[in-house]
């Protein structure tokens, strides 16, 4: 494409938003319902898949040895667990360190009375994964090993929150591509009514010789800047909405907001803003691109 005839493209779709400014709100106002239902649904969801997350980091597996076990032995193990993949960290407990936390815990302080350690052999790890879903295979391996002589952990909260993790993908998955549907079949429908409109314009074009391409490319910039604009509103409505309803639930339930930490509004939008651009700009373009090419035999 010549530098000139670039310009031109460019500038006639910027021309085009308003020439036909009830087509342009139309599609502008479509995007935007839209990309601010995907934007509701991706800040609740974010939000839900967090608290798992931090749930999941609470979820640990304790490791006890055999009898006669020495701290060197439960070190080594400790090294070799370590190593595993889906291990996040390992808290290692003698059983000196046990004996004092469950005197605090329990006694008070009490000790008279105890003249030997009566949790001599509890001396244990504490195992933190990556992942949950992954207890199975950390559990089967360390119960392979001969020092070990048992492995404490919680299935039924392991495969709950491995459960929630799930669902929520999937549910994350079937929201997208509802909206995206959606959203093409909207665009399409508004791009051509707006062809309708230049029916008269784009034949005469064709009439004194224009390019298919030059024909359609003016529509195609259209639709990117409708899919920009479209894409761009919604974000700072949700900003606003997001943040002040996280200010108010911190503010008003405090006590909420500590067992439920709500991510803040600058993490969910590292993630939100090229989505939302990604998604508002591929529709416009899409949207704009198939519906001229197959309504005007370009």
């Amino acid at each position: 494409m010549r530098i000139n005839s670039f310009f031109y493209t460019i500038g006639q779709g910027f021309k085009n938003l308003g020439r036909n400014k009830w087509y342009t709100l139309a599609s502008i106002a479509t995007i935007g319902a839209c990309l601010f239902l995907f934007g509701l649904f991706f800040s609740i969801i974010n939000n839900i898949q967090h608290f798992v997350h931090t749930a999941e980091e609470g979820v640990s597996v304790t490791v006890f040895f055999d009898e006669g076990t020495s701290e060197d032995q439960m070190l080594a193990v400790k090294s070799e667990i370590e190593k595993r993949p889906e291990v996040k960290e390992i808290h290692y407990e003698s059983a000196d360190a046990a004996w004092e936390g469950y005197k605090e815990e329990y006694l008070g302080g009490y000790t008279d009375g105890f003249t030997e350690n009566p949790l001599a052999d509890s001396a244990n790890l504490q195992i933190y994964l990556k992942d949950v879903s992954m207890q199975a295979a950390l559990v089967t391996y360390i119960e392979s090993i001969d020092t070990v002589r048992d492995v404490k952990r919680s299935e039924v909260t392991a495969d709950t929150l491995s459960g929630l993790n799930k669902l929520m993908a999937y549910v994350s998955m079937g929201i997208i591509i509802i909206l995206l549907c959606v959203s093409i079949f909207l665009i399409s429908n508004t791009v051509t009514m707006g062809i309708a409109v230049r029916k008269d314009e784009i034949n005469i074009m064709k009439y004194i010789g224009a390019t298919d391409f030059f024909v359609r490319a003016p529509f195609v910039v259209e639709g990117i800047l409708i899919g920009i604009i479209g894409s761009a509103i919604p974000l700072v409505i949700i900003y606003y909405i997001y943040k002040n309803a996280i200010s108010y639930v911190n503010t008003k339930f405090a006590m909420l907001s500590t067992i439920l930490p709500f991510l803040p509004v600058e993490q969910i939008y590292n993630d939100l803003v090229p989505i939302s651009m990604a998604i508002g700009i591929g529709i416009g373009f899409l949207g704009s691109f198939t519906t001229v090419r197959k309504h005007l035999h370009v």
